[in-house]
């Protein structure tokens, strides 16, 4: 059953038999008996079949979905099997949201391969949201969050706190005053901010209310080194990770503004949908916490 859900999906995914054949190392009319015997085991097509595409049915959507996953934890069982005579190695999906992902991780990545070469991490950005959804969905290992993210199927352990800035051109206004500013001049700034279901959007939210805070107009854009990009060129001001500007702050593009009692702080956290660990996710969540200690 495994092997037909494996040819199912692939099939699912190229919409084409022979492109799925030539990926799967196997011959067309091989493909083809895989996908007729599991429509048979299952009781109805599955796929809507013409000289032009394949495309999933409404009965193949839902196939697909739970194949998906199966072939998700059948994998995960076989990684513990083998984990259990065998050190530290083979595949590891890891998700993190894209302040992590791509201002922290790449330097814990290089620390694990180089400690544990055998390891082969597969990595995915996304929003807190997005990255939580494959985590359900058992299509990665471990996910990285930011913010406040609860959900009682998944578990979720905070591993670092994380400052946040307001960050404006050197040209702007209030980078040209001297020391701190009050609250009330961030509003009649143009603010740039990520999309809803990211954990930066959430820390931006957060500030707005808690210092009653209402921008004359917002732009919101979908990743923060895009919003680096465009409060640099002017475009406006933002809130973002201390992680994320390390670099621009070095090189004089971006500059802090210090508003009065104005303190932003938010969790990192590790998620995941199992309390069964292979070895490769193990010595990666003890780097990580090493990491902040």
């Amino acid at each position: 059953m495994d092997q037909q859900l494996a040819v199912f999906v692939k099939v699912a995914e190229k919409q084409n038999f022979s492109r799925a054949a030539e990926e799967l190392h196997m011959t067309q009319p091989a493909v083809s008996q895989y996908i007729q015997a599991l429509e048979r085991t299952m009781g109805t097509t599955l796929l809507e079949r013409s000289n032009k595409y394949v495309r999933l049915n409404k009965a193949g959507e839902i196939v697909y979905h739970h194949a998906k996953e199966i072939l998700g934890l059948y994998t995960r069982m076989n990684d513990l099997i083998d984990d259990l005579t065998n050190n530290a190695s083979g595949p590891l999906s890891i998700g993190a949201s894209y302040t992590f992902g791509e201002y922290v991780l790449p330097h814990l990545i290089a620390k694990m391969q180089k400690k544990y070469p055998l390891v082969s991490p597969k990595i995915t950005i996304g929003n807190t949201k997005e990255i939580a959804e494959l985590i359900l969905a058992k299509q990665l290992d471990v996910g990285i969050v930011e913010g406040h993210y609860d959900n009682k199927r998944l578990l979720i352990e905070p591993f670092a706190n994380d400052s946040m800035c307001v960050v404006a051109s050197p040209q702007n206004r209030l980078a040209q005053t001297d020391g701190v500013v009050p609250i009330a001049e961030l509003e009649k700034e143009t603010w740039i901010v990520r999309e809803n279901g990211s954990g930066t959007r959430e820390a931006v939210d957060k500030m707005f209310k808690q210092y009653r805070i209402a921008p004359k107009k917002c732009l919101e854009f979908g990743s923060t080194q895009l919003i680096k990009e465009a409060v640099e060129a002017g475009l406006g001001i933002s809130l973002l990770s201390d992680w994320a500007i390390h670099k621009e702050l070095s090189l004089g593009t971006l500059h802090i503004i210090k508003a009065k009692d104005l303190v932003i702080k938010r969790e990192f956290s590790t998620v995941l949908s199992s309390p069964f660990q292979t070895k490769a996710l193990k010595v990666f969540l003890e780097i990580i916490r090493e990491n902040q200690n």
